[in-house]
Formats: C-alpha cells, sequence, structure tokens
C-alpha cells in the first residue's frame, strides 16, 4: 500500500529535507503532497484523502491549530504537529485539539520517520496481526515479510499491498478497481493494465506459489490456498 502524507510547512529547507528523506527512506512507500500556508493546507485536506498529516503550527494565513481544529469536526486522520513553539502549555493545547503527537524543532528525522511509521501502523490496523496462512504462502503484516515454503520471499512494496489484500480475500474475487484504489487511491489516472503489470512481478516473486493467484477472466484476481497448476 502506498500511503498520502501531507505536509504543511513555510520553510522551504525542511519541507524538502522531510520529502527528500522519507521519499527515500520509504522507497516509494509514502507519496508526500507539501503545501506552503494553511490555506493551501485546509484545501489540500478538502479535496484530497491523507493517510497521515504532519503539521507546522506557525504558518501564514490559518495556523495548525486552526486546521487540526476543523479537521477534527470530520476526521480522525492522524496529526503531528511538527513546531519550533516548546511550551508545555502549546503541547498541552495541541493533544486537547486532537492531535495524535507534538515533535519540537529541531528534530531527529530518523524519529519523526519512526513516530509516521508506528502511527501509519496503529491507525491501519497493521499492529500485532496474525501471520496469514495460504497454500505455501506466508505473510507476516507486521514486519511486512512473506515467506514461501517457509523461506523469506522480497517484494517490492506494491507487490507486498496487492499479495496481502488478496490474503484478505482468500477465495475471494478481487476486481482490478478495487486493487486500484485501495493501493493507488481513486484519483489515480492510469489504467488498469497497471494491475497486471504488478500481477505478473508477484508471481515471478512468488515461484513455485505463483498458480496460488488465478486470474478471473473480466472480473479480476482470486488467491487460493493451493498452488496448483492451472
Amino acid at each position: 500500500m502506498v500511503f498520502k502524507l501531507l505536509l504543511v510547512e513555510d520553510d522551504p529547507e525542511i519541507k524538502e529535507i522531510i520529502s527528500d528523506y522519507f521519499t527515500e527512506k520509504s522507497d516509494g512507500l509514502f507519496e508526500i503532497h507539501t503545501a506552503e500556508t494553511g490555506n493551501e493546507g485546509q484545501i489540500n485536506c478538502m479535496y484530497n484523502e491523507y493517510d497521515l498529516i504532519l503539521l507546522d503550527v506557525m504558518l501564514p494565513g490559518v495556523d495548525g491549530f486552526t486546521i487540526c481544529r476543523e479537521l477534527r469536526k470530520t476526521s480522525d486522520v492522524p496529526i503531528i504537529f511538527i513546531t519550533a513553539r516548546h511550551g508545555e502549555n502549546d503541547r498541552l493545547h495541541g493533544y486537547q485539539l486532537g492531535c495524535d503527537d507534538y515533535v519540537s524543532k529541531p528534530f531527529s528525522l530518523a524519529e519523526l520517520y519512526a513516530k509516521v511509521t508506528a502511527l501509519l501502523k496503529r491507525s491501519k490496523g497493521m499492529v500485532r496481526k496474525e501471520i496469514m496462512h495460504s497454500g505455501c504462502i506466508k505473510l507476516d503484516p507486521y514486519r511486512c515479510t512473506v515467506y514461501v515454503n517457509d523461506e523469506e520471499t522480497i517484494l517490492a512494496p506494491i507487490e507486498f499491498a496487492i499479495l496481502k489484500i488478496l490474503m484478505d480475500n482468500k477465495g475471494k474475487v478481487v476486481s482490478r478497481d478495487r486493487l486500484i484504489i485501495q493501493i493507488w487511491g481513486y484519483d489515480f489516472d492510469g489504467n488498469d493494465r497497471v494491475v497486471d503489470n504488478h500481477i505478473k512481478k508477484l508471481r515471478k516473486a512468488l515461484g513455485d506459489a505463483s498458480s496460488q493467484i488465478k486470474t478471473i477472466f473480466k472480473k479480476g484476481y482470486k488467491l487460493e490456498g493451493n498452488n496448483e497448476k492451472e
């Protein structure tokens, strides 16, 4: 799954550093959207759905506290404040408004990344899930690892996301449109052939277990609990 993050930060250097670090560190797992003003951040939130928001407090136009207050009227999206305001009253005010964490500048990029990753895992229900089984495939959603015949198989983030969705719906047909929406989002402007290409890569990576993924003509894909050849 690709996670969409919104970073609302008026300092161009900080914005660039966080965006570059998260993009490189996540290997494409995080898609970073940015806004430089509070007004721009509010507009982005109105017309887009995000998995997490990184929010400065002191912004041109609408401040971060106001954005958080307004968001909490309609959304429970995870919010992390990133701010130079260190006072206890500011931190308490942020939590009272509904933020999930509060990071003071200057901060460690590695620590911020770890906080974002942990918060996403909790919000998406990926913490402490049982290992998933299907035939000779095992998937650990917490450690993001896959095993075929008890040997670890390395998958790219998108192939891992597709396999997890198929395992969540084992024995059921999952349409290409559903895969696109869950992985790339409603605003994806490509065609459904991109799913077929990633399925080919997934089958290749799974080796002996590749035949567990069945193509259902004109409908989508289904994961079965065996690895018999079609």
